[in-house]
């Protein structure tokens, strides 16, 4: 079956639910690509794997993609081992619900993929049953992939890397933008207290000057066994 033949079922498979198919980039690589709503989603994942002619019988993985004020993406991705074809099944989920049914009884795999998706995007999946910490320490507060998620390295010392687009320095580029996740100067972590004065009644060049107290000239031209 073609990437469009294998959408196509699938959207017939899941009538009369409103499914969009599509086709990924890839070229010879491309796969059939379809968006249902998060109420269908166990059902497109089961229609994909029990159906004879899509035969997804392999869960190759699951994760999200932030998609800022539209909502939360949930992605999976199948694969026909018999039939030698791929399926992208995706659904989007708003950010004051964040949360899809498990699919772990139909694709066990799907445990571990989850519950990472559970820690690092905040999307709940109820019927997991075990959704505890992955990758990260119990006392992890936030979701790190998340695009609002505040990059602790990003405000303690620049990118060591390549910049972001929009932070070249280089004369005619773009207006300098911050990257998701990177708060304006002054918004995020402790500030350094100001510099200490001058004391009282002190005037610029008493006991300041390099060479303990001498001025510009005195003892401090060259020659006269002084600095230069």
């Amino acid at each position: 079956m073609t990437p469009e033949e294998v959408g196509q079922r699938l959207v017939a498979l899941l009538a009369p639910v409103e499914a969009t198919a599509s086709v990924s980039g890839g070229q010879a690589y491309a796969r059939a690509t379809v968006d249902v709503p998060p109420a269908s989603w166990r059902d497109a994942l089961r229609a994909a794997r029990d159906d004879a002619d899509l035969g997804c019988d392999f869960f190759d993985w699951l994760s999200a993609v932030d998609q800022l004020a539209d909502g939360c993406e949930v992605v999976a991705h199948l694969w026909s081992t018999g039939r030698r074809h791929g399926l992208l099944l995706r659904t989007r989920v708003p950010w004051d619900a964040p949360r899809v049914d498990s699919v772990v009884d139909l694709y066990p795999g799907a445990a571990w993929h989850e519950r990472e998706t559970f820690e690092m995007f905040g999307v709940d999946f109820p019927g997991h049953g075990e959704l505890r910490p992955l990758l990260l320490p119990p006392e992890f507060e936030g979701h790190p992939l998340r695009k609002e998620f505040v990059l602790a390295s990003r405000v303690a010392k620049p990118w060591p890397g390549a910049k972001e687009p929009g932070e070249s320095t280089a004369a005619g580029g773009r207006r300098a933008v911050r990257p998701p996740g990177v708060p304006a100067p002054g918004e995020w972590g402790p500030t350094s207290p100001p510099a200490a004065g001058p004391p009282a009644g002190a005037t610029r060049g008493e006991g300041a000057t390099r060479g303990g107290g001498a001025t510009r000239g005195e003892g401090a031209t060259r020659g006269d066994g002084g600095a230069a």
